[in-house]
């Protein structure tokens, strides 16, 4: 049995950990927070809605995510397979449009189908779209209980702690603290809050087109929600700033007027990573496996990238009686337009195509 290092307990680790410990491997997380809610995933919406993100995502995005929900209800308990609910107050009504036009897997609602679904919002809005194959997950239990499958199937999970280097394969998660060695990362921060109010029921994640602020009201238990969220090219982390607190408030207030009256338990700021395109990539330097950029897809896109890393790793001979293989030329052959590959140095400043790779090239 190899063993395996991943370097980050974000939910892109831990997914990579699960994925790791059902093909063999031994693995061990490191993690330098204390615990798990020390990093950006522990703030997210948990919402699984690859339909939804295909408003302004690459089509890519969509594909990728469309088995997340059945990964996740696989993998952790409270998986919640409600839908997602858009709205636009009435003067907005073409926002709405843009939004179907732009988007697959949709229902179109009338005032009574919006009211159906959501008691609560019942005369707030004329027409909404319900993408019933979506679904959501609590991000703090579902991470929680990765963690716990973990430990449970023989992980060890080392929180506080550096990785100092060690044998076998290592799979580095560490969010935008990885932009030491993947320079091409940007930082985009991301403010929520999360509300207390037991005036409003909502059974599903509502979004709403709201002109200055989209906004997404992702329900928890006992009447908790959490609202989101910004999005800012900064790579400051640092407190919720006033402005955002009045905008994400507002557009909550414009969704449903109790939460105007409704307890503030938290507010947060984090910093989620980014490539240019907004999509994550599996890139592998150094013999090092770099699965980052989870822009805001994260729990939507950790089962496809955490599959991606773990077939990489079996390819590379990371469980007994697997042939070896070289990652960079397995890469090639069989990820393209999925991961970055950087391939060795073959001498002068030419890029040459891959069909033009020899073994020899990559030391088979």
């Amino acid at each position: 049995m190899r063993h395996a290092h991943v370097v980050g307990a974000g939910v892109f680790g831990l997914a990579a950990a699960t994925e790791l410990v059902e093909r063999g491997f031994d693995v061990t997380v490191y993690e330098r927070n204390r615990d798990l809610c020390g990093g950006a995933s522990w703030l997210a919406g948990g919402m699984l809605a690859p339909f939804c993100e295909g408003e302004s995502a690459p089509a890519t995005v969509v594909e990728r995510g469309r088995g997340a929900l059945d990964w996740w209800d696989g993998h952790v308990p409270g998986v919640a397979r409600q839908g997602t609910l858009v709205v636009a107050p009435p003067r907005d009504a073409s926002d709405l449009d843009r939004f179907a036009a732009r988007t697959l897997g949709w229902t179109p609602l009338d005032e009574a189908g919006v009211a159906g679904l959501e008691p609560d919002l019942a005369g707030r809005f004329r027409r909404g779209l319900f993408f019933a194959d979506e679904g959501h997950v609590d991000p703090r239990k579902a991470m929680s209980a990765l963690a716990q499958g973990l430990a449970e199937n023989g992980a060890t999970l080392r929180f506080g702690e550096a990785f100092e280097g060690g044998e076998g394969l290592v799979v580095d998660a560490r969010g935008v603290a990885a932009r030491d060695a993947l320079p091409d990362l940007r930082g985009v921060r991301g403010e929520m809050l999360i509300l207390r109010t037991r005036e409003v029921r909502l059974s599903r994640p509502v979004r709403l087109l709201h002109p200055r602020i989209p906004l997404y009201v992702v329900p928890r238990a006992d009447g908790v929600f959490m609202v989101g969220a910004t999005m800012i090219e900064s790579a400051e982390a640092g407190g919720v700033t006033a402005r955002s607190c009045i905008e994400l408030l507002s557009a909550a207030f414009a969704l449903h007027p109790a939460f105007g009256e409704a307890e503030v338990l938290e507010m947060h700021a984090g910093v989620r990573p980014a490539y240019a395109d907004n999509e994550p990539r599996v890139v592998e330097r150094d013999g090092r496996i770099y699965l980052n950029g989870a822009y805001r897809h994260g729990f939507l896109l950790a089962p496809d990238m955490a599959r991606t890393t773990a077939e990489i790793a079996v390819k590379l001979g990371g469980v007994e009686g697997r042939e070896s293989v070289h990652l960079g030329k397995w890469l090639v052959e069989n990820l393209r337009g999925v991961g970055e590959i950087e391939l060795p140095p073959r001498g002068g400043d030419r890029p040459i195509p891959f069909a033009d790779w020899t073994d020899a090239d990559f030391g088979a």
